[in-house]
């Protein structure tokens, strides 16, 4: 069985944009050539990979994991080029999906030492709920993922780099500032501050919000830590939020802290990867600098069931 590249990427290309004229337009083609390319692609696996409709196209079972198969393949090439064309780990691109608290607390800082030292290197760092990290990795459309706790898939390598515990965040003057220990439960008493929608930790708070029988919404959502953390200076209500992130906000801000009780609270953080052999030089350089960062020490273990609380 022989495989054109170029097959594969108009393949890629079609079904990312779900539509065939788009995907054909991607890898320079006419509808028409791009219509006939892929339904080679279907004579020679016999079987369909597309269904077509008037809306687009969409990918059969067999399409999905040929979708899969062929970024992991593309990405590669595009691996294997840059290994050869340049000193290791001097040039590359590398997609890291991510979840809240990595995007905006220490990736910033970490990726600006990072490329600092390596200018023909480019990062595509996208914020992403845990499943979807999960599945990005999986699926070879993210290099490098970035969870919070324990990730419930197989297939994978976790690396752990650091830990992190979860925080609730007052004004001064509140009744649980500084206390010793709350339980989330005695938080619910109070208005709560979250945020913005598609946020890893938004999904986790709402669901523990759910099993306590809490049906009342947040008070506000804001798009940062900095931004929950003035509102909370305000009196707007509470945050849960890392405390590294709490640590940070309370040197410019009149807030306070108070830790939370629920083992869950404490997580670590761990860099999803397929195989850490299989990156190229770069994404393992970026690797190695997280791992060397941490104040957890590294350890390769494979992914065990749980859920993740970031």
């Amino acid at each position: 069985m022989h495989f054109d590249l170029s097959d594969l990427r108009l393949f890629v290309g079609v079904a990312e944009a779900g539509n065939l004229t788009r995907g054909a337009r991607l890898s320079f083609l006419s509808a028409p050539a791009a219509s006939a390319r892929i339904k080679g692609l279907e004579r020679q696996l016999a079987t369909r990979l597309l269904w077509r409709d008037a809306r687009g196209v969409r990918l059969t079972d067999a399409g999905e994991t040929l979708l899969r198969h062929a970024r992991v393949i593309l990405r590669q090439v595009e691996h294997l080029k840059h290994e050869f064309g340049a000193a290791a780990g001097a040039t590359g691109h590398i997609r890291i999906a991510a979840n809240t608290t990595a995007v905006t607390e220490f990736m910033p800082e970490l990726l600006a030492r990072f490329l600092a030292e390596r200018p023909g290197v480019t990062v595509d760092l996208q914020e992403r709920l845990t499943q979807d990290i999960v599945a990005s990795v999986l699926d070879g459309s993210a290099d490098l993922g970035i969870v919070s706790g324990r990730v419930p898939t197989e297939g994978l390598q976790a690396l752990h780099f650091s830990t992190d515990r979860l925080v609730l965040a007052t004004p001064l003057l509140h009744p649980l500032a500084g206390r010793g220990g709350v339980a989330f439960a005695e938080t619910l008493a109070y208005e709560h501050i979250g945020l913005h929608e598609g946020s890893t930790l938004l999904a986790f708070i709402r669901a523990l919000m759910d099993q306590h029988g809490h049906d009342r919404p947040l008070r506000i959502q804001v798009r940062s830590f900095e931004a929950m953390c003035r509102m909370v200076e305000a009196g707007v209500g509470v945050g849960i939020m890392p405390e590294s992130a709490a640590i940070r906000h309370s040197k410019t801000m009149r807030i306070a802290t108070a830790a939370l009780v629920d083992s869950w609270a404490l997580r670590e953080r761990c860099v999803l990867v397929r195989e850490i052999e299989a990156l190229p030089a770069s994404a393992r350089d970026l690797v190695d600098r997280m791992l060397r960062s941490g104040s957890g020490g590294s350890s390769v273990t494979s992914v065990a069931s749980g859920h993740d609380k970031d």
